[in-house]
């Protein structure tokens, strides 16, 4: 099984970048624990990072012919990206939503997901941890099938 991870706006500052509401585990251990979480269960990770719209759909548009489900953190895209909600919408792959942070708990914009409806689940304010939960998601989904 191979999952592509796309991490969007502002996620590369993950542990630099208010650490009280995203955590202290810096980008880079972030994708070295999803890597190793990923190998643990027999399952090959890909990770990409962009601040822009159009490559996090560049990604999952180049990879969905190569992979069996994805796992994304769009960061504030979450919130305004139609382009987004169409392009998982479009390539029919299986997706999880992630979020570091419980976007329910925080701004009022922050609450509504433009992409939920078109994910097959969302984890939200469960840190680190909320990944290795849609890689088991993603992996259960796929024993199934």
């Amino acid at each position: 099984m191979t999952i592509l991870v796309v991490n969007g706006p502002n996620l590369n500052l993950v542990g630099e970048r208010e650490p009280d509401v995203y955590g202290r585990e810096t980008y880079e251990e972030l994708v070295k624990s999803l890597l190793h979480y990923g190998k643990s269960k027999d399952v090959k990770i890909i990770v990409k990072q962009s601040n822009h719209e159009g490559c996090l759909i560049d990604f999952m548009q180049q990879y969905r012919k190569k992979i069996d489900g994805i796992i994304i953190n769009p960061g504030a895209l979450t919130h305004y990206s139609y382009a987004l909600h169409d392009c998982i919408k479009g390539i029919n792959i299986p997706t999880v939503e992630v979020h570091l942070s419980d976007i329910e708990k925080r701004e009022e914009f922050r609450k509504l997901s433009v992409i939920k409806s078109v994910c097959i689940y969302q984890i939200k304010g469960k840190g680190v941890a909320g990944y290795y939960e849609a890689i088991d998601l993603l992996l259960e989904r796929k024993l199934k099938s």
